[in-house]
């Protein structure tokens, strides 16, 4: 059994923030940013790719709710609200969740993204595939 199903079954006592049938909200215990929250379905799910898509369009209204209370009470500046799908993207825990990681002004945590290579062609071509796979 994953830790996350271990916290939710209350097996690994946790430092919850909001719960309901199908989602529990916790706050990440290594805090990258004070007030650093994970968001998980109670039911076991690998990553957002298994997760049910009925859940999928229940979690970010709850994620919305837990950011702006975030925000009031820990005057965030910002969010990142993160996923990691699968080892390689640096997902730990192989049960879908969702990082609430509010950011402030002097915070020391960095999200790069690099520029591509990628020609116009290039990325026409791979938006019309993705679209005629949909």
């Amino acid at each position: 059994m994953c830790i996350f199903c271990k916290i939710v079954n209350g097996e690994i006592p946790s430092y919850k923030v909001y719960e309901d049938e199908n989602f529990l909200a916790f706050l990440d215990i290594s805090q990258t940013t004070k007030g650093h929250t994970l968001v998980v379905p109670k039911r076991h799910y690998d990553n957002l790719l298994s997760l049910e898509s009925d859940l999928a369009s229940q979690i970010f209204p709850i994620v919305q709710k837990i950011a702006l209370s975030i925000k009031e009470i820990t005057k965030a500046e910002g969010f990142n609200i993160l996923n990691n799908c699968g080892e390689v993207a640096g997902q730990s825990v192989m049960h879908f969740h969702i990082h609430i990681i509010p950011r402030y002004a002097n915070d020391s945590f960095n999200i790069q993204f690099s520029s591509n290579s990628f020609t116009n062609e290039e990325l026409n071509d791979l938006a019309e595939k993705i679209k005629n796979t949909l």
